[in-house]
């Protein structure tokens, strides 16, 4: 019997960032939603540039936490214009900008505490 290593929901939350930041998505936002709602305890909202980047993102998530078992579910993946991950105390959505403007999560989700990311995994405004 394989023992898989264990991940807290915070570290959850800030690895999914890391691994979208590590596919230069931007405005990278994890939202604490623990006193707001009970679908989870962090939204991780990320930005590609294109559809392919999109699920480059997404990919890249899955595939980094994998180690801590799988996603309860993935949608979108196909079209890459709106991936949402769900690791059930961690929800991931990765836009299309437009997509993102849209449907507007950041101002749908306006009450939630601002979780801070280490400025390790940033990459915007560092230079190129």
């Amino acid at each position: 019997m394989t023992v898989r290593p264990t991940i807290s929901t915070d570290d959850r939350a800030i690895q999914c960032a890391a691994l979208a930041l590590d596919k230069k998505a931007y405005n990278v936002k994890i939202l604490d939603i623990k006193g707001i709602s009970t679908i989870a305890d962090y939204l991780v909202i990320a930005t590609g540039t294109s559809d392919k980047q999109v699920m480059a993102i997404a990919d890249s998530i899955r595939t980094g936490l994998k180690k801590f078992g799988k996603a309860i579910d993935m949608e979108g993946a196909k079209e890459g214009k709106w991936v949402v991950i769900d690791y059930g105390d961690v929800i991931v959505h990765v836009f299309l900008e437009e997509m993102r403007r849209y449907y507007d999560l950041d101002e749908l989700w306006g009450a939630a505490r601002l979780q801070e990311i280490p400025s390790e995994y940033l990459w915007e405004g560092k230079g190129a």
